[in-house]
């Protein structure tokens, strides 16, 4: 454990101000389906509920379930709230989505068309996520934690204020800063250069995805159609798949890299004490 020169009380106290006012439960995982309340759905698609009721009201996101008095959304839900607001993000009107969606069901089974939209907007890390308090995060990384830090990290989504504690998304990527921090690598800089290894990582991804729909859409049904008939229940089950291909293709090609670069930094350390020693010499 790190030790501070500052008072941990007034950390503890510049960083509450990232809390959320009430704890909040997550969704409830039934097996077949997350189920959410219409606060959880909104806050799953970084939504609000109004908004939520204005997508039911125009027809554009499927009615919840009722039970009593409680109106119980899914993934099926989060996935369609997530479509409409990447499509308004983009400048697209209500009716424009409204309008894409009616086509989009036209001559397709809405179960088949529901499933591709929640395996296209759900392909999340298989990582089950922790939690620890403000305090464990002292323990953890001592004067590396600054209101600053905490900010990029939020931003990062690598942890998310949840009430008095704390969210670990990806419990793997905390552990690992926590290595380095302890190692000497201060916590803001592995941040920043998370953070612009992701832009490349989106680049790569975009690529790797790009590849798989020109081979299975576009060379069938063009760039501006969406499949048909039997290829949507397909696609659907194909995309769940995708993820151990591409997990095993990028740590592959990341492994072999690394090797690479660690290898090149000690020959070129090495060449440089060598040089360093012929100047003496």
């Amino acid at each position: 454990m790190k030790t501070s020169d500052r008072n941990p009380a007034a950390i503890l106290r510049s960083l509450k101000k990232y809390t959320q006012p009430a704890e909040q439960q997550a969704p409830a995982d039934t097996g077949d389906h997350k189920e959410f309340t219409i606060d959880e759905l909104a806050r799953e698609a970084s939504s609000t509920v109004r908004n939520v009721r204005a997508y039911q009201d125009r027809g554009i996101l499927p009615p919840p379930e009722k039970r009593g008095r409680t109106g119980i959304y899914t993934d099926v839900h989060l996935a369609r709230l997530k479509i409409i607001g990447a499509l308004l993000e983009r400048g697209y009107t209500l009716n424009n989505i409204r309008d894409l969606l009616s086509a989009w069901e036209q001559g397709r089974e809405l179960n088949d068309i529901l499933g591709l939209e929640v395996a296209v907007t759900s392909w999340q890390t298989p990582s089950v996520p922790s939690y620890v308090d403000y305090q464990d995060l002292l323990d953890d990384f001592g004067e590396d934690i600054t209101p600053e830090v905490m900010t990029k990290a939020v931003k990062l989504g690598y942890i998310i204020p949840e009430g008095m504690r704390l969210r670990l998304p990806f419990p793997r990527v905390y552990n690992a800063g926590k290595e380095l921090s302890e190692a000497g690598v201060p916590l803001d800089a592995v941040l920043t250069h998370v953070s612009l290894v992701r832009e490349e990582v989106d680049k790569l991804a975009e690529r790797f995805i790009g590849m798989i729909i020109h081979h299975l859409v576009d060379e069938k049904y063009g760039d501006e159609a969406l499949p048909e008939g039997e290829d949507v229940p397909k696609l659907a089950d194909f995309i769940t798949r995708i993820r151990p291909l591409a997990d095993a293709v990028v740590s592959d090609e990341l492994g072999r890299v690394l090797e690479k670069s660690i290898n090149k930094i000690l020959v070129d350390r090495l060449a440089n004490v060598l040089a360093h020693m012929e100047k003496k010499g």
